[in-house]
């Protein structure tokens, strides 16, 4: 029986993650408390992935063997303690992705400066004629991204609200 990956937020992030997990043969359930926006919408039903918007039926979210979390849901709400309770591991998009790709990563992160930073990156390695994908938070959804896993390095944004989710995720220095 495949793993049940519940991903909680049907934005960018979670419609990518959803669709690498079902890539990957997991059974996938996504779930946001909010409308989720038409493209995103479509994308899921494309795919025959499950979802539901509006609510977050509960007893199908603790049912989950992880839960994959997207940035922008606080970790103080109930249902992330409720989960946290149960051992139901609660990971970001970004440590899930990073599971699935042998690309090297570059991770960056701070106060300022985080977007011109991880651009001028991006840019210096694609002109150096690197094969370099953009991702985290700018760009396409770095999960989506892997599903192809095409690039030989990413270059990531993360925000402080994606270190949160951060569990094993590490990067391996030196560049």
């Amino acid at each position: 029986m495949a793993k049940k990956i519940v991903v909680l937020g049907g934005g960018e992030s979670g419609v990518g993650a959803a669709l690498l997990a079902q890539a990957k043969g997991y059974d996938v359930f996504l779930s946001d408390k909010s409308e989720l926006g038409e493209a995103y919408r479509n994308q899921l039903l494309e795919h025959g992935i499950p979802f539901e918007e509006k609510q977050h039926t509960e007893t199908r979210i603790f049912e989950a063997d992880e839960v994959i979390k997207s940035p922008g849901i606080p970790d103080h709400i109930p249902l992330i303690k409720s989960l946290r309770e149960k051992q139901i591991p609660v990971i970001g998009e970004i440590e899930f992705a990073a599971r699935f790709t042998k690309a090297r990563l570059i991770a960056i992160t701070g106060s300022n400066g985080k977007t011109t930073t991880t651009l001028l990156t991006y840019h210096l390695l694609k002109t150096a004629g690197l094969n370099v994908g953009l991702a985290g938070n700018i760009g396409d959804s770095f999960a989506k991204q892997v599903i192809t896993d095409s690039f030989d390095y990413y270059v990531l944004e993360i925000s402080s609200f994606m270190l949160d989710s951060m569990v094993e995720f590490k990067l391996i220095l030196p560049f």
